[in-house]
């Protein structure tokens, strides 16, 4: 028995499983950011912001978040909720792409839904899919082996 379970774990114990589940941690956390950006722009435009996007940035709860408020904030968290999956998809400047989405999610729960309980049902969980992007990177198949490649860096 003891056999089989070593057997099992060489199985998945290795580079090229850990790159599959990055692969789909990147495209989980991205299709997130991807899909509440999509709910801020004009149908049929690519990066419009909607006027209830606006008027939404500027009442409570957003307007409880510092700096990013108003119409600033609608700009930078609409073109930030593009931007960041596109790199988590094709796994260019992964850790910086999830380190965006780790803030994002962050000031989220701390300034606008404080006191919800969206933190143990939604937002903890994409907080621990950035948290492993930052850790492990894109994995093989991300475009940020090729940067690996060309300053050095082996793996």
């Amino acid at each position: 028995m003891i056999d089989l379970i070593k057997k099992a774990i060489g199985i998945v114990d290795n580079r090229f499983f850990e790159s599959i589940a990055l692969l789909f941690t990147r495209i989980a956390l991205a299709g997130i950011f991807w899909r509440s950006a999509r709910t801020k722009v004009e149908e049929g435009s690519f990066l419009t912001v909607k006027d209830t996007t606006f008027f939404q940035f500027n009442e409570a709860p957003f307007n409880n978040v510092p700096i990013l408020n108003g119409d600033l904030g609608a700009y930078v968290t609409t073109y930030a909720e593009h931007i960041l999956p596109i790199l988590l998809v094709f796994g260019l400047f992964t850790r910086f792409a999830a380190a965006g989405t780790l803030v994002m999610t962050l000031v989220i729960q701390i300034f606008v839904f404080p006191e919800s309980a969206v933190w143990w049902q939604t937002h903890i969980l994409w907080v621990a899919m950035a948290l492993i992007l930052i850790a492990r990177g894109g994995g093989l198949f991300a475009l940020d082996r090729l940067g690996d490649r060309v300053f050095g860096k082996a793996g």
